[in-house]
């Protein structure tokens, strides 16, 4: 059973995050990221991630998901494949049932099902849409896509999805940013998404993620239905490496990077003062394992999580440094949390 100020013993969830980033032509990201998926799958993963993204090649490299995850699909055997998210308000939610439903059968059952509005909302214009309209092509859209999913009459009452697929609609899971949002999520059951690219409000910048989202993991838990188990995915940015040095080299390159694209989409960054700055700003866990140990023991909404997702974006290391930074949260970070399959102590409560 659950409540408003308690999580029911759960084991954690370890999950691998790719925007599909890396510095190459479109090609050369697409198998980077599927190299990496695999490689986290060997490392004992539980689930990979990837985020659909619309004409913006510094934002996000894919705008087909599913296109992408079928071909992982058939690289991978037991990882769980998700989007986090598809830009449901932006796609004909028929097609995306559609679309989910056949990979999600071909991959053995394996699929999770991200969605959220998206933080590109200039991308509406070019769908034909009003991004003002989001909330509520959202929930009509996911509407929609369960009633499809469901095997229910679709919009016109004559034609039914083929193929059903029942079991998908157990496994959404909705991105907010807000109480309202994660609240609307735990009513309908769903998994809560929670970012590292949390917005600040205006009034109060300093806000730490876990400050910021603990509330809305109340709001979640508040929300949820009687009797249902609650999934809360925290990503956060974690690049770990076998030097301090080498994994801040690579931090003020990446972030110094990510800070010019937020300027010109004119949101702020922190004081801009230097790497430590950044660091802080853009709520990264970078360094060794027993640094980023030592770092991730801050975040109390982590305690809360029953997935951990972790990605490095927005440091975007070279390819190499992404698999061994794999490698180190399997072998070293995770187990000292109790996160993912092999790690000692999964199964620990989720305290609030």
């Amino acid at each position: 059973m659950t409540g408003p100020m308690t999580i029911a013993t759960l084991p954690k969830r370890l999950g691998f995050f790719t925007r599909l980033l890396d510095q190459e032509a479109p090609a050369d990201r697409y198998r980077l990221a599927t190299e990496q998926i695999v490689h986290a799958e060997r490392c004992r993963f539980d689930t990979a991630w990837i985020a659909q993204h619309h004409f913006h090649e510094d934002e996000g490299g894919l705008p087909a998901p599913f296109v992408f995850l079928a071909q992982v699909a058939a690289q991978t055997s037991r990882i769980r494949l998700g989007t986090a998210i598809v830009t449901l308000p932006l796609e004909l939610p028929i097609r995306v049932a559609e679309d989910s439903a056949v990979l999600d059968l071909m991959c053995g059952g394996r699929l999770e099902v991200g969605v959220g509005g998206g933080g590109n909302l200039s991308s509406y214009a070019a769908f034909g849409q009003d991004s003002a309209e989001r909330a509520a092509l959202l929930a009509r859209h996911l509407q929609v896509l369960r009633d499809a999913w469901a095997g229910r009459p679709l919009p016109g009452g004559k034609d039914q999805l083929y193929p059903e697929n029942p079991g998908l609609v157990e496994r959404v899971w909705q991105a907010t940013f807000t109480v309202d949002g994660a609240r609307r999520a735990g009513a309908a059951g769903d998994g809560l998404m929670l970012s590292r690219t949390q917005p600040r409000p205006a009034e109060a910048p300093d806000l730490s993620l876990a400050e910021i989202q603990n509330p809305m993991i109340d709001a979640y838990l508040e929300a949820l239905p009687e009797g249902s188990e609650p999934r809360i995915l925290a990503s956060r940015t974690v690049f770990v490496a076998d030097d301090d040095e080498e994994a801040r080299r690579f931090a003020e390159i990446g972030l110094e990077r990510h800070r010019a694209r937020l300027t010109r989409l004119g949101r702020t960054t922190g004081d801009g003062s230097g790497l430590d700055a950044m660091i802080v700003a853009m709520d990264v866990h970078l360094g060794t394992p027993d640094r980023v140990i030592a770092s991730l023991q801050t975040d109390s909404a982590l305690v809360r999580a029953t997935e951990i997702a972790v990605q490095v974006h927005s440091i975007d290391p070279p390819h190499p440094f992404i698999l061994r930074s794999i490698e180190l949260v399997a072998k070293v970070v995770a187990p000292a949390f109790g996160w993912g399959r092999d790690a000692a102590g999964v199964g620990r409560a989720a305290r609030s």
